[in-house]
């Protein structure tokens, strides 16, 4: 009994491996090579019409803007059994398509995966698993680790999942911020980034995450991050070493009735030395740079997902609150009010929003944004 669960395991865990570019096991198209090779395809979109307070170009009327937020092509592969990659591109609205990810993965024994190019250095769970497989539509503003593009940095990384799947554990090294001359970093010092999760009830298996199984799985995990990077914040004259943590949560369960139950919760502390960090205009040919505030921050999000299909989905009513307590300055908070459509779990739903900031300065801003994503 013992072989066959760790065979099974084994199977799963490469698996996950396999299909971890794109963050869920629901893959495009596959194309088998010679041997155990493979190649995968997956194309994913998001578009959104946004009615923001404010914000048309004469900066007193509500805007209505229709937007293309995100096309991204997904490949990943097997070279062999225990050799891959992948490479994935993405556009963004108005900008022209670029590299997201380019990772070589090597599988050098079970629980043991090393990676090496362009990737997702270990974070917060609201990082791993990107607007795509999140219950909310935009990206959480408390979450503020330092990335070179959509999150990710050029870096070297090695994870495993152990003790039966339960624990995810990783630890990188990574190019970093403020690289440049005249910067706090121009003399290329690495960022240092590692996080944690166990699992208590249904295991999360691949090193990418999700913010919800719809019902699939029994979820409690408890994950932590922590980032170090010396010389990370400032300039060349005024330099510090940044440091970042958090810890995160995630519990799901399916009711008696049907309904899914999703909770999740995070707390951060972000800290600079007492260092105010690079200006804009320091970082103009710099990628990675400046943007790091000193502070702590957290956030709450409920989901349920309504037992009963209408039409060829579920509505899933959600809300979220988040705020950010600069160490200078100000509070910024936020109210998320929201009601998924979910057609195919993350693959295709729809989200309808309503958001209310206010900022550092008292200001209050609303918003409605209606969204619409399939991955394919």
């Amino acid at each position: 009994m013992k072989n066959i669960t760790k065979n099974r395991l084994r199977k799963a865990s490469a698996l996950a491996v396999a299909l971890a570019a794109c963050g869920s096991a629901n893959a495009g198209v596959t194309v088998a090579g010679p041997g155990e090779s493979y190649l995968t395809l997956s194309l994913w979109a998001r578009t959104s019409y946004t009615n923001a307070e404010d914000a048309a170009p004469n900066g007193t009327s509500r805007s209505n803007d229709f937007s293309v937020d995100s096309v991204r092509i997904i490949t990943s592969g097997k070279i062999t059994k225990n050799i891959g990659g992948m490479i994935n591109f993405e556009r963004q609205s108005d900008e022209s398509m670029r590299i997201l990810d380019a990772v070589a993965q090597f599988e050098l024994t079970e629980g043991v995966n090393f990676w090496f190019g362009r990737m997702l250095p270990p974070t917060d769970r609201a990082n791993m698993a990107g607007p795509y497989f999140a219950n909310v539509w935009e990206y959480p503003m408390v979450s503020q680790y330092p990335n070179a593009f959509t999150g990710r940095d050029d870096g070297a990384l090695l994870w495993g999942n152990v003790l039966g799947g339960k624990l995810l554990y990783s630890v990188g090294a990574y190019q970093g911020k403020n690289r440049g001359t005249g910067l706090s970093n121009d003399s290329d010092d690495p960022l240092y980034a590692t996080r944690i999760a166990y699992s208590f009830l249904d295991p999360e298996l691949g090193y990418y995450g999700t913010n919800s199984y719809f019902g699939s799985k029994e979820i409690f995990t408890v994950g932590m991050a922590y980032q170090t990077q010396k010389n990370g914040v400032g300039t060349a004259l005024a330099r510090g070493d940044y440091r970042a943590w958090n810890i995160d949560a995630l519990y799901e369960t399916k009711l008696a009735g049907g309904g899914v139950v999703t909770l999740e919760g995070a707390w951060y502390d972000y800290d600079t030395d007492g260092v105010t960090d690079a200006p804009a205009v320091a970082c103009a040919n710099v990628n990675n740079c400046g943007g790091a505030q000193a502070g702590d921050a957290w956030l709450l999000t409920a989901a349920y997902l309504i037992p009963t299909k209408i039409g060829i989905g579920q509505f899933q009513p959600y809300t979220r609150y988040q705020k950010f307590n600069a160490d200078a300055g100000g509070d910024t908070k936020q109210w998320d009010f929201g009601l998924t459509y979910v057609m195919s779990g993350h693959n295709a739903r729809i989200t309808a929003v309503y958001s209310d900031m206010e900022n550092a300065a008292g200001t209050d801003t609303d918003k409605f944004v209606l969204g619409v994503q399939l991955m394919y």
